[in-house]
């Protein structure tokens, strides 16, 4: 008779699960037997943390969970963050956990912490399993739960006695699609008839609005509506091509160029605003633009978001109908188009500047450079992060990964191995801090041993640089945020990797370049020079002046 692993391995293999990402303990040993004679691959990573990023990072770019596996107490607890990271991002994923057995404690309490309430705030569903019959349909629950609107994670605690348990019920649980709802077509043609009726509408495209499933919906929607847009930073890249209507990425929450233009706007069309991104406009109680808000759920009503009208429904379908209803009959805003130039031409400045260390705009140029259209960024957490969302440009859809949500450190490196994993015909990057990059560094021997061609690109400044900046502009002396660093180079050599440091500006293209072409894992460390932070993010946008009237 199988056991009660067994019948979860087959549940997981019928949902199409390829790869499990985590570290095993004693209390997984028997669904790792079970898992040895299947079809899965178990990626073993050197920190849970990483696994979870991974597995959150599947969901993220491929729509459907990916699986993460760590063992009781200690292991379990390391996946927090990772829980978290999905959570806030709407990725969807399954953690798996082990424990000890439920119907004895020859162990006492040793090692055991209520890891089912732990996971409670960080995940959409979280339950222990008490027998192995319950399995097929616990999996199948905790699949359709983590995709289901809003996606995110769920947890599943398999204790050891139940993982031994035989059953005669071997049977999995069919998969079925189940459809989202539509959005009612009174309300998509009062959506209609506001943006029709506005002087100066504009389109922003946030989170939900940045899914693998509704890239060509919404790249369609703009075509035929054609009116500008912005994007959040987690919406960063949801429409593909270039269509000469996009005016920037809100990588701030007001003050930037790209707010001259929701300044001069009277109607925003927000497509899949999530409230868990850093606001990237404040609403008014009074005297600013009408916001229509489209998505999956309802709006979240917050201090600095409450719109004036809802579409709630399946995003990629109203965006069709919505376009259907507006195409030819939208007006140019040639001031706004105006507009759109000044303010790129305003995030290309100094981008090709030959200072050394090197300035974030040129590090974004270069990087740019190097990449093609479909080429994969994935940034780790630091003050970059503001730099590559305000001027990197993307033309296919899911080619920058940021996270604006959690926000957190040390997610860079195995956000950009999953991606490598999933798209190995495609250049990939991953871009961190020297502070990020040493968080889950570990991780680069995970990616030799699988074989990866991976870069990642190390701007190295020996300091907690984010936090830095911000303690100066608030006027607080510098301490407490710089530290040493490894030489990377050699760290990178340590791992079997390949290592590079530049050493002068132009030497960053043909740098990054050779390390492509050499394939592989490839490190490459550049000292970055923040000074811009303070010119450009604080003093030149103080004195900002709008420069279009486009009412």
């Amino acid at each position: 008779m199988p056991k009660g692993s067994d019948l979860f391995v087959a549940a997981l293999e019928n949902e199409g699960v390829e790869r499990i990402f985590g570290v095993p303990g004693e209390e997984n040993l028997d669904f790792l037997e079970s898992l040895r004679t299947s079809s899965i691959k178990l990626v073993l990573t050197r920190h849970e943390q990483a696994a979870a990023f991974m597995a959150a990072t599947h969901g993220r770019l491929t729509g459907r969970p990916g699986v993460c596996l760590a063992t009781l107490g200690p292991g379990a607890l390391n996946l927090s963050t990772g829980a978290a990271y999905a959570h806030l991002g709407a990725m969807p994923m399954i953690l798996i956990t082990g424990q000890k057995p439920v119907m004895s404690a020859k162990q006492a309490r040793f090692q055991i912490v209520d890891i089912v309430a732990s996971m409670k705030p960080l995940t959409k569903m979280t339950r222990q399993i008490v027998s192995a019959a319950s399995i097929p349909a616990t999996v199948r629950e905790a699949f359709r739960v983590a995709m289901e609107d809003r996606p995110g994670p769920v947890h599943l605690e398999l204790p050891e006695d139940v993982a031994s348990q035989e059953t005669e019920d071997a049977s999995v649980i069919p998969v079925h699609t189940a459809e989202r709802a539509i959005a009612p077509l009174a309300a998509l043609e009062k959506a209609a008839e506001m943006i029709i009726a506005a002087r100066s509408p504009i389109v922003m495209i946030g989170a939900a609005g940045n899914r693998p499933s509704l890239v060509q919906p919404l790249s369609d929607f703009v075509r035929r509506a054609r009116l500008p847009f912005f994007n959040t930073q987690m919406g960063k890249g949801a429409v593909t091509g270039g269509s000469n209507l996009y005016m920037g990425t809100a990588a701030l929450s007001e003050g930037d160029y790209v707010h001259e233009a929701v300044e001069r706007a009277d109607l925003i069309v927000a497509i899949g605003h999530d409230t868990v991104e850093k606001p990237p406009f404040l609403m008014k109680s009074a005297g600013g633009p009408k916001v229509i808000h489209i998505s999956y759920q309802p709006a979240v009503i917050e201090q600095v978001y409450h719109p004036d009208f809802e579409v709630v429904g399946d995003i990629g379908a109203s965006a069709k109908a919505l376009g259907e209803l507006l195409e030819g009959r939208t007006a140019s805003n040639e001031a706004m188009l105006e507009l759109r130039l000044k303010i790129l031409e305003r995030l290309n400045d100094r981008a090709e500047e030959d200072r050394f260390p090197v300035t974030p705009q040129r590090i974004v140029h270069d990087v740019r450079k190097v990449m093609p259209e479909d080429g994969i960024v994935c940034l780790d957490n630091g003050m970059y992060k503001i730099w590559f969302a305000r001027n990197y440009r993307t033309h296919v859809a899911n080619t920058l990964l940021l996270d604006n949500a959690l926000a957190s450190m040390g997610a860079g490196l195995p956000s950009a191995m999953m991606a490598a994993m999933l798209h190995p015909d495609r250049r990939v990057i991953a871009i961190c801090g020297d502070g990020g990059f040493m968080m889950n560094s570990q991780e680069m021997e995970t990616a030799v041993r699988l074989g990866l061609n991976l870069v990642v690109l190390i701007l190295n400044d020996s300091a907690y640089g984010m936090i830095r900046w911000k303690q100066a502009v608030d006027g607080f002396p510098d301490f407490g945020m710089s530290f040493g660093n490894p030489d990377f180079v050699t760290y990178a050599q340590a791992y079997g990797a390949k290592g590079s440091r530049v050493t002068a500006v132009e030497d960053l293209v043909p740098t990054l370049e050779a390390a492509f072409a050499g394939g592989g894992v490839h490190l490459v460390d550049v000292p970055i020079d923040y000074s811009e932070n303070t010119r450009v993010l604080v003093d030149e946008l103080r004195n900002r002046i709008p420069s279009v009237d486009c009412r």
